[in-house]
């Protein structure tokens, strides 16, 4: 007989019926009502009190018109509303856009128009995304015919003009009965979209990434297996819930009634004394951007984190061997994922010798095939050698949004091309090498080249700009920008970031500007890889003269 985990999944079963995502949440509540399912600092709630929230929500969304099929946008850091209203959204059969809450609002109002959601919901609680409401009152100042309400769940402060305030939009769902949601909730089928998540591609707005009920509850099943989650996981997840990052594992450890501990925003300190004394059992940092700040801190050596098995973190062999160091009786473990993969391709597994945790982002997820081919003519590359990354399985996108070409050129025979360059051991194992496509990776962020590079135009003095990924000890990689002026025009590189600074979001703001005359070229194309090499040997130069030196 298989071996099975405590949560239910068995470690040999390759197929399990799975629930609608609204459904993940009511047969939680239904097992483990009393369980504590989700804390912040400042509270914690069980699976009924959750659920008792999301069909609050969700009969005041169906008061105010929301039905299957429609969409409703979620712009919110981290908070109970937030996964209240992603399930309510669920149960309707609405799909929810998280949004990601560093936007501006030239990003916000490309979403709510492209997305043509019929609402769009943030918070008033204080958090580094300062004056939500503000940014999407502006935002949506030209929205879409579509866009029927705005709303503010506020925390008793009351909502501005134009806004629906909490108790209007509860007062909305007075004359819904429950049993209108729970037939809606029954309505639901598997392939219908749950979430339309907008993630950064090679164009210059952010893509619609449409993912079906199966796909994200498929996904978090394969998690739960892959992780060997059991009843008693204690998980710290400190990802925005409008990454994958935050949806997926919460559907994994929801699955298999575990608690997941969570915050508004990442405070190291904070971190390091959430995990010690709520005896978590995994550290979901994923970034070194926040791992390295966890075990750099002076907290971190007299804490007793001894109660972690579970370490998720990304980043070179050498950085992912100083974590394993840090954290002696935990097994590191590392991954390769996409939105259009609902989060998670492969991922190494807790029992999996310590060389193959640290070099390779482990096997495919249960279910999930991967091939290597050469970008040029599709011929699958045989093992050790370096190709296109293609997947294909239960949690693959649907499509994109609005956009059946670039869907066309991604989904090809079944198979989806990532744009992204690896290769796998005999072993099957995937490693990732780089990227084939002209996308950046941002303290975690996907970026755009592109869209960087369309903004920077958009100055009158700009008359073009090309924009490239650099190492950078934070963040990872962060963008650097060469720009050639126009004709007579002046602009400094503090000018530039400064249009930039408050119109795009932060993690797109250019790092590094330099200016040029003249592009090294091919027959046709600027070649980016000699102005990022002549970049890396400069800031090289200068960080050996002076470390302080090398910005901008």
């Amino acid at each position: 007989m298989a071996k099975a985990h405590a949560g239910g999944l068995t470690a040999s079963l390759d197929w399990v019926e799975v629930a609608p995502l609204g459904d993940v949440l009511v047969r939680a509540a239904a097992r483990w009502p009393d369980k504590e399912a989700l804390l912040f600092p400042d509270e914690r709630r069980t699976y009924a009190h959750l659920l008792d929230g999301a069909l609050g929500l969700a009969r005041a969304l169906a008061g105010i018109g929301a039905s299957r099929g429609d969409r409703v946008g979620i712009l919110m850091p981290n908070c109970f509303d937030f996964v209240e209203l992603q399930f309510a959204c669920a149960m309707l059969g609405v799909s929810s856009i998280p949004i990601n809450a560093r936007y501006k609002a030239l990003e916000l109002g490309h979403v709510i128009a492209d997305s043509g959601c019929i609402a769009v919901a943030t918070t008033d609680l204080v958090s580094e995304y300062v004056d939500l409401p503000g940014l999407l009152a502006d935002a949506a100042a030209s929205g879409p015919a579509s866009l029927r309400h705005l709303i503010l769940l506020d925390n008793g402060g009351g909502a501005p003009a134009g806004f629906l305030d909490r108790a209007g939009l509860l007062a909305a769902g007075n004359d819904v009965a429950i049993d209108v949601v729970h037939e809606a909730r029954r309505r639901v089928r598997l392939r219908d979209e749950a979430v339309l998540m907008y993630t950064s591609g090679t164009t210059a707005n952010p893509k619609g990434c449409v993912l079906t009920h199966e796909a994200l509850v498929r996904t978090g099943l394969a998690a739960a297996d892959r992780w060997q989650l059991s009843h008693d996981e204690r998980f710290w997840n400190p990802l925005p819930l409008f990454h994958m990052g935050g949806i997926f594992p919460l559907i994994a450890h929801f699955w298999v009634g575990a608690t997941i501990f969570t915050e508004t925003r990442f405070e190291p300190a904070m971190a390091i004394r959430r995990m010690q004394e709520e005896r978590c059992t995994y550290s979901f940092s994923t970034f070194p951007t926040i791992t390295q700040a966890i075990i750099k801190h002076p907290d971190f050596d007299q804490a007793d984190l001894s109660t972690i098995r579970l370490v998720n973190d990304t980043g070179a062999p050498d950085t992912l061997r100083q974590v394993q160091e840090r954290f002696p009786q935990a097994s590191v473990v590392t991954l390769f994922g996409m939105t259009e993969a609902c989060g998670g391709i492969s991922w190494s597994a807790p029992d999996d010798p310590l060389d193959k945790r640290m070099e390779t982002g482990g096997l495919p997820f249960r279910g999930t095939d991967v091939r290597i081919v050469a970008p040029e003519t599709g011929a699958e590359r045989p093992a050790g050698e370096v190709g296109e990354i293609c997947f294909r399985g239960p949690g693959m996108f649907e499509r994109y949004l609005n956009d059946p070409a670039k869907t066309a050129a991604t989904l090809r025979d079944g198979w989806c091309h990532t744009g992204d360059l690896g290769r796998k051991d005999a072993d099957g194992r995937l490693t990732f090498v780089g990227r084939l496509k002209d996308m950046l990776k941002v303290g975690g962020e996907n970026v755009a080249a592109m869209e960087i590079e369309a903004f920077l135009q958009s100055h009158p003095a700009v008359k073009v700009a090309q924009v490239v990924g650099v190492p950078d000890e934070k963040y990872v990689e962060v963008a650097a920008a060469f720009v050639e002026l126009n004709e007579g025009a002046a602009a400094s590189a503090d000018d530039l970031i400064a249009f930039c600074s408050g119109a795009i979001a932060s993690f797109k703001v250019p790092r590094h500007i330099r200016f040029v005359q003249a592009w090294p070229m091919s027959a046709s194309k600027i070649q980016k890889f000699r102005l990022r090499d002549g970049l890396l040997a400069e800031l090289d130069a200068t960080m050996a003269e002076d470390p302080s030196a090398a910005a901008r």
